[in-house]
């Protein structure tokens, strides 16, 4: 799957799918808008699902290349009360920006975190920000890709929910250049320091590439040190699922390494330039670790998209359980 489930033994990091995060989604709409999707909570239930309030949310940004965060929007929630729950919203620039704690300016504070289908959007002079419960838009035949890739035909995230935060902010005040990269991240206050517990860009990378036993450190590290780190195992499963050669596997890694989400802005938004909701990154995916042949698993993008702001559609009300 994308991103869901990252832990060991395709659980959620630290047992916990508040931490869990599962998509990431970067695209530009029309207005020179760009807009940041942070998913996170798979199979959230339709009713009590919530934010971690230790937990800190975040997207990083990468304005010159350098693999490094320039500008980090953190999102910390309020404990749960009474079924309620706000976010405040901090955008930091350079150093600060590295800093793992949230820091900056706050550009939404204490607002309410949506449950239900009308989605509560939050507006703060050019920013739009909206935090709660909706359609998960990740699609793919699990069954299919678990049976050795005999299609059922069967959409897994038809009926599934997560917990979305959507931020749409001014592409020239996100950056001015068109070319950024992105990355998500949550973090958990642990003994006084914040303990990184998941993180990612790329859709279905640690499910494919990483063995239970690296994918702990992998959640914790930071993607300038990726191509180092892991570019030989990767390679070594490029060679063994797909039969790259040397040469071959480090070209297609370049894509994903650093686990960085590159988008160029003067282009049209579609995977791995950015992501949009649509893009079939399931079928890229396998074809990518099967070498071509195995060239997508037959299962269309969801119909519950939004046109408008915050675009997943709105959440289902009885979202399946995890079998067994």
């Amino acid at each position: 799957m994308s991103h869901h489930l990252s832990g060991p033994d395709l659980r959620s990091p630290m047992d916990d799918a508040r931490l869990d995060l599962t998509d990431l989604f970067v695209f530009t709409v029309p207005g020179e808008r760009t807009v940041l999707v942070m998913n996170v909570h798979p199979l959230a239930p339709a009713a009590g699902a919530a934010f971690h309030p230790d937990a800190v949310y975040r997207v990083n940004v990468d304005v010159d290349g350098d693999d490094l965060a320039d500008a980090a929007f953190s999102f910390v929630f309020s404990p749960p009360r009474d079924g309620q729950q706000t976010a405040t919203v901090y955008w930091a620039t350079g150093a600060l920006a590295r800093i793992p704690e949230p820091g900056g300016q706050q550009i939404f504070t204490d607002v309410p975190v949506s449950s239900g289908a009308e989605p509560r959007v939050a507006e703060a002079g050019p920013y739009l920000f909206f935090a709660g419960l909706r359609s998960d838009p990740f699609f793919a035949d699990l069954d299919g890709i678990l049976k050795d890739f005999q299609w059922t035909g069967v959409d897994w995230g038809a009926d599934k929910n997560v917990l979305s935060i959507v931020l749409e902010v001014p592409s020239d005040e996100l950056c001015p250049d068109p070319l950024i990269g992105v990355w998500a991240r949550v973090s958990l206050w642990q003994d006084d320091r914040l303990k990184s517990v998941d993180r990612g860009a790329h859709p279905s990378l640690t499910a494919y590439f990483n063995a239970d036993e690296a994918k702990e450190a992998y959640n914790e590290g930071e993607p300038v040190h990726d191509w180092d780190t892991y570019h030989d195992a990767w390679r070594e499963v490029l060679r063994h699922t797909g039969g790259y050669d040397a040469q071959a596997a480090e070209e297609v890694l370049l894509t994903v390494l650093p686990d960085i989400l590159r988008f160029d802005r003067d282009l049209r938004a579609a995977y791995p330039n950015g992501r949009t909701l649509t893009d079939d990154v399931t079928s890229a995916r396998l074809a990518m670790v099967s070498g071509g042949r195995v060239a997508g698993d037959h299962i269309g993008p969801h119909t519950d998209l939004l046109l408008d702001f915050p675009y997943l559609g709105a959440p289902h009300p009885d979202p399946a359980t995890v079998p067994g």
